[in-house]
């Protein structure tokens, strides 16, 4: 109802798990990496808990972006089930064949045990991942726990993540399921997000619906925080019922004032300030009084221009951290109605010099993108590394990727980390009006970047890039001789000789082994040793971003780079 209005492409405070949305802070980030490494550690319990709506589901998310090829994963949504059930449900995830009618838990156990032997003998690994796990019974996990003892020799077979609210964690307290509890080897509980996060998180998903310049005052915000304690649901619920409120008074901007008349409405009212009478004016008044006040809109719609707008593009490759008042951006347009996306004429688009393009050029271009702007963006990646690629979107030019020699490496990260890839890659800028515009990094020279869009090229400095980009990149790595995406200890293969022989070149140390083909337990320590030294998970386990790194030290000429290692220093 209000998008019109504010100039928005659609509602900016949806609950739904849209991961265009996608806000990582600070404690998002390091229950990522909580989850990773006890992920990596091969066996266990992984445990990540907090209250409702403080963006679990979102980590999981993340989490299963970044996971290998390799690995297959078992979802279970709803654990009220007895330990028959969960076992059932379980190999239904897995796409294991059993007796649909069985009442045995052995038969389940036995089909489940003989897929895992045969998917570790694949060079695979499964997770099983339990939501609201808090919901268990005490014989489900039981039966949960019991999971774990499906091992090998050397490694556990099933890695098991239970994710849920607080109670969860006092229910793993109980002495009764201890020996569940020590099981567990990473574990991370998330609390409601700052003040400072709270601002970031609500100027995030504003500008990824295509607003132009705060729509909350710095009153409102601390009112929303102070309201909703900092969980991010709520932030959505006390948003979206505020923007509603300020679109029916007819008001630019939303004050503290509609923050709490909203909260009144959506929240409980323990905790609120004002008495329970205190209601808002304008819900007394008809449905007609808003229809109206629509039509008006639409008829008569205001020529508002900003004088000048103080939004600015929050990276999340840093913590927040309070600030005052973000400085006043220039570059944005001012002439026209705010619903409206500035337009060039194709022929003045097309004579925007080369290099040092404006910041506004980069607006532009985003919003004239055509439909063939991915297909574009992989070709010209493809054509770096010296290929041709007819692929037109991701699917297809990460099946391309394995017969060159190569693969895909997608998700979501800092600017640091792109910069430690030192690849080029396809970044997913986000335009005015909230579409994400698949763009070619080219190269970093300093604190600028060359970048092509469309089949255009580009020089527009990094400011201006993380201004329109949120986090999402996909590139390519070169994987070792033999084609091996991961290696881990036990594996016997050319490509682990050839892995020892990379480790000894980098570090400078040797691992002496009777068969050097044969990943034993002083490689583990020498890749460990390495991974330490690359600011890497030191899980002992040779991935993407360990054979990137590899392949970063050497100087390979089928193997582009941004150039960015060099100028960083």
């Amino acid at each position: 109802m209000y998008e019109k209005y504010f100039g928005l492409t659609e509602r900016p405070f949806s609950i739904a798990p849209d991961p265009r949305f996608l806000y990582m802070s600070q404690q998002h980030r390091e229950a990522l990496a909580h989850l990773l490494y006890g992920v990596g550690e091969g066996g266990g319990f992984v445990q990540l808990t907090g209250e409702v709506g403080t963006g679990k589901t979102t980590i999981c998310r993340c989490l299963l972006e970044q996971l290998p090829d390799n690995v297959v994963v078992a979802l279970i949504l709803n654990p009220r089930v007895t330990a028959l059930e969960l076992l059932a449900s379980l190999c239904d995830e897995l796409h294991i064949q059993y007796v649909k009618d069985t009442t045995s838990i052995k038969l389940l156990i036995d089909a489940l045990n003989t897929y895992l032997l045969d998917t570790h003998a694949k060079g695979q690994r499964a997770i099983l991942m339990i939501d609201e796990a808090q919901n268990l019974s005490a014989e489900a996990l039981e039966q949960v726990r019991l999971l774990t003892n499906l091992e090998t020799t050397r490694e556990k077979l099933l890695q098991i993540i239970l994710i849920g609210q607080p109670e969860l964690r006092e229910l793993l307290a109980r002495e009764d399921l201890r020996q569940l509890s020590q099981r567990i080897n990473a574990r991370f509980h998330l609390e409601p997000i700052s003040r400072a996060e709270t601002a970031a998180y609500i100027r995030h998903r504003l500008q990824v619906c295509g607003a132009r310049e705060p729509l909350f005052n710095e009153n409102a915000v601390d009112l929303v925080h102070k309201l909703s304690a900092g969980v991010p649901r709520l932030i959505n619920v006390v948003c979206d019922r505020a923007m509603l409120g300020a679109f029916v008074e007819g008001k630019r901007k939303v004050d503290a004032a509609i923050v709490h008349r909203a909260a009144m409405e959506v929240l409980p009212e323990e905790g609120l300030d004002s008495p329970k009478q205190t209601i808002w004016p304008w819900l007394a008044a008809s449905a007609a009084v808003v229809l109206v006040a629509a039509l008006v809109f639409l008829l008569f719609p205001f020529d508002w221009r900003p004088q000048t707008s103080q939004l600015v593009m929050e990276p999340i490759d840093k913590p927040v951290k309070s600030e005052p008042p973000a400085a006043p951006v220039t570059d944005l347009p001012t002439a026209g109605p705010l619903n409206q996306s500035p337009v060039l004429p194709p022929a003045e688009l097309a004579t925007t010099p080369v290099t040092d393009s404006p910041p506004l050029a980069l607006t532009v271009a985003l919003a004239q993108a055509g439909p063939e702007v991915a297909a574009r963006a992989w070709s010209a990646l493809y054509n770096v590394w010296g290929l041709q690629s007819s692929a037109v979107n991701d699917a297809q030019a990460c099946a391309q990727a394995p017969a060159a020699g190569l693969r895909c490496l997608q998700g979501g990260g800092s600017w640091t980390a792109l910069e430690s890839y030192d690849r080029p890659a396809v970044l997913l800028l986000v335009a005015a009006e909230g579409r994400r515009v698949p763009v070619l990094l080219q190269e970093v020279l300093g604190s600028r970047v060359k970048i092509k869009l469309d089949d255009r090229d580009m020089e527009v400095s990094i400011v201006d890039l993380k201004r329109h980009w949120f986090g999402e990149y996909r590139l390519l790595w070169k994987t070792p001789p033999n084609g091996s995406t991961s290696l881990r200890y036990g594996e016997r293969s050319g490509d682990v000789k050839w892995l020892r022989e990379q480790l000894q070149r980098a570090t400078g140390l040797t691992s002496i082994a009777p068969d050097p083909m044969v990943f034993d337990a002083g490689l583990k320590q020498l890749l460990q040793t390495f991974q330490r030294d690359q600011e890497l998970s030191a899980d002992g386990v040779a991935g993407a971003r360990t054979f990137i790194n590899l392949n970063n030290l050497g100087t390979q000429p089928s193997v582009p780079r941004l150039g960015a290692r060099a100028l960083s220093g």
